[in-house]
């Protein structure tokens, strides 16, 4: 699994808009009009939304709290130190539950049961065999602090008890969290745009030519942020 784990690693960012785009594989509803009703689309959308924004509330929390910079080099594990503070000291893989979240959200919003029922199983093996690649890099760089680490704090399910305390002891570091994610932030808006306009024609009372003037201004609007972002960024005009 290390040696698979280390090949989806190299190319973990290629595969994370892969899977984006699979949300708009044609697929059986997860909810249908004959089994909820008139206004069946409701489920996927709350439900589906309430999963992906918790999913990046836990990486915005998680960045803005205690960066970890474990990026990679030469498309192999790195990490400059073991961080296990903020949400690390909680969940060893909090920005990768985010990661799953979001896209569980997202398949659910697509109302993809193809998307749910098989896209994220692979999704799941893919990101297993991931931290199983950089569990054993971290091991063999920091040995038995690692180890200890790791009796602590649990690889995927975040261990609540002492949160407030976490929160109370840190500072949110917002400026972080909009200059690490908002490219992240930028593909997930999109995908979400993109899902509500075009697969619930009820939100815009089935006026088509509504919709596209909407969907437009929306990703008009989401474009013009990004690309001030990326311009105060370069020019150091917004910095952390």
């Amino acid at each position: 699994m290390v040696s698979t784990g280390n090949f989806f690693f190299k190319y973990r960012n290629w595969i994370f808009i892969l899977f984006y785009a699979a949300l708009f594989i044609p697929s059986w509803p997860l909810f249908s009009r004959k089994q909820f009703g008139e206004h069946y689309y409701l489920f996927p959308i709350l439900i589906g939304l309430f999963v992906t924004c918790l999913g990046q509330l836990i990486r915005g929390l998680t960045i803005g709290l205690a960066y970890i910079v474990r990026g990679g080099k030469e498309g192999k594990p790195y990490a400059e130190g073991l961080v296990t503070e903020g949400i690390f000291n909680h969940c060893r893989n909090p920005l990768y539950v985010g990661n799953i979240l979001m896209l569980l959200g997202v398949g659910i919003l697509a109302n993809s049961l193809f998307y749910v029922g098989i896209m994220i199983p692979v999704f799941l093996f893919i990101y297993q065999a991931i931290v199983l690649a950089e569990e054993n890099f971290l091991r063999g760089k920091f040995g038995a602090g690692f180890d200890e680490y790791c009796q602590k704090v649990n690889r995927w399910f975040p261990r609540l008890k002492g949160i407030g305390q976490t929160f109370g002891s840190m500072s949110f570091n917002w400026k972080r969290w909009i200059l690490k994610e908002h490219t992240t932030q930028f593909i997930w808006l999109i995908g979400i745009s993109l899902l509500l306009l075009l697969n619930y024609p009820e939100l815009t009372g089935h006026d088509e030519k509504f919709r596209n003037l909407l969907l437009g201004i929306v990703l008009g609007g989401l474009l013009l942020v990004y690309i001030l972002i990326r311009y105060l960024k370069k020019t150091g005009k917004f910095k952390e």
